[in-house]
């Protein structure tokens, strides 16, 4: 039985009473078995063990809206707002994509993730391909739900992403079957309609259905956009979440990309129904579609994480910036006090976690949970001094992706020193440059 000892750790568990530890945590296998105290009953010549001595061990980040399909559009659509950037960027290069370009823009993704301390995604890739993606997220070890893109309905879509929807269904049904529960429920699946502007009713309903009768996640896009409400006012007759709601599927297995412009009517509406959120302030800046009412939707008790997005919208799939992006976004809207360091990562860890559902397996530092852990080293100039520091402070406002010492995965070493062991960095750089290079000349 392979295990791994933690030394004289700083532990920021993250669970019910926040509490803060010096001491060790044992790993063996995937499962934490030993928090705290000076662990003894170990076999010493199975064991690996680690000092860790003034580092902080925490539960590997959470982000509930990710991209991964977009990885290789990094720089290809900047400036932009939403509707023109779908559009004349991003759909056509999602399009353009082969089963090779998904591979390595997967693992582009996955990489840098990875090495920022992210252990666990909800992902939502294009229309083809999606089997390289999840090939790729096999096997560099990461935990990810992900689905194909659904897209049967709108205009201005290019050929190579408009479905017939009995099809986009079959393909999204075939996939589950095969990654749903793979590697002992590391990798799962969800149903991805794009949003409404982009999926008939029918699809919809259809995966309302499909996502009871398997028990998994549906995961879109809504109230991103002032132009996107216009077009499903125009379209539905009525707003994102009221149309939602409407046809059946909110519920606590939807999870909603941004909500930037809900109604008092829409945040009742998430509130009743259980259904989640992701807030992704770096792509909603970038972007210009607005601030979601974050701090007021948690006093509403709605469940949020946090997302990076893509990296045509953001650039970086860094949770760092998200986290310190959240924390002071709201401040100059509702004060100082509205989104303090220790709520932002609770909402990248053990937050991020039950918005996905996933809070009884990981999220926090805990005895049963899977080992889904990331050690700082903040012994560095921008996190100095740590005499009488707040750790929640020094990982919010203070420490970078470069402060990510080791990360596990399901009790699995996948990044040992700042170095992810999982994926050869030289070849996916290289293929990335190669792949983007072929999808900007098909287009």
């Amino acid at each position: 039985m392979a295990a791994t000892l933690l030394r004289n750790a700083t532990i920021v568990t993250m669970n019910e009473q926040d509490d803060l530890i010096v001491g060790d945590v044992l790993i063996r296998d995937d499962v934490i078995v030993a928090v705290g105290g000076q662990v003894t009953d170990y076999d010493a010549e199975s064991t690996t063990i680690i000092e860790a001595k003034g580092k902080l061990l925490l539960p590997g980040f959470v982000q509930t809206h990710i991209h991964l399909c977009q990885t290789l559009f990094r720089g290809q659509a900047d400036d932009m707002a939403l509707m023109d950037w779908l559009r004349t960027r991003v759909w056509p290069l999602e399009a353009a994509h082969d089963e090779e370009s998904v591979y390595y823009s997967a693992m582009l993704g996955i990489g840098e993730l990875l090495r920022s301390g992210t252990t666990t995604i909800l992902d939502m890739e294009t229309v083809s391909h999606t089997d390289s993606a999840f090939q790729a997220m096999a096997a560099s070890g990461i935990r990810a739900i992900s689905g194909k893109v659904m897209m049967d309905a709108g205009g201005d879509v290019p050929i190579g992403l408009q479905e017939d929807t009995d099809r986009s269904i079959a393909e999204s049904t075939e996939l589950l079957e095969r990654w749903h529960g793979h590697d002992g429920g590391r990798i799962s699946y969800a149903y991805c309609p794009r949003f409404v502007v982009s999926c008939s009713e029918r699809l919809l309903m259809e995966v309302r259905d499909l996502s009871a009768k398997y028990n998994v996640l549906v995961h879109t896009h809504a109230a991103e956009n002032r132009e996107e409400i216009e077009l499903v006012m125009s379209q539905r007759g009525m707003r994102n979440i009221v149309y939602l709601d409407h046809i059946g599927l909110t519920s606590p297995r939807l999870v909603l990309a941004h909500c930037i412009w809900l109604d008092e009517e829409e945040r009742e509406i998430l509130k009743r129904t259980g259904t989640k959120m992701t807030h992704c302030p770096g792509s909603n800046l970038k972007l210009a579609s607005g601030i979601a009412l974050v701090p007021e939707l948690l006093e509403q008790g709605i469940g949020i994480g946090i997302g990076a997005d893509g990296a045509p919208c953001n650039n970086t799939l860094d949770m760092f910036q998200e986290m310190k992006l959240t924390a002071l976004l709201h401040k100059v809207r509702c004060g100082p006090e509205s989104m303090n360091a220790r709520t932002v990562l609770r909402m990248a860890t053990i937050g991020g976690a039950r918005t996905l559902g996933l809070d009884h397996l990981i999220g926090s530092v805990e005895v049963g949970k899977k080992a889904d852990l990331v050690l700082l080293d903040l012994n560095d100039f921008h996190t100095f001094p740590s005499y009488d520091a707040d750790p929640y402070s020094r990982v919010v406002y203070a420490a970078s992706r470069g402060n990510v010492s080791h990360v596990w995965v399901d009790g699995k070493l996948v990044v040992d020193r700042g170095k992810v062991k999982t994926i050869d960095k030289r070849l996916v750089l290289r293929e990335a440059d190669r792949s983007i290079a072929r999808l900007l000349k098909r287009i």
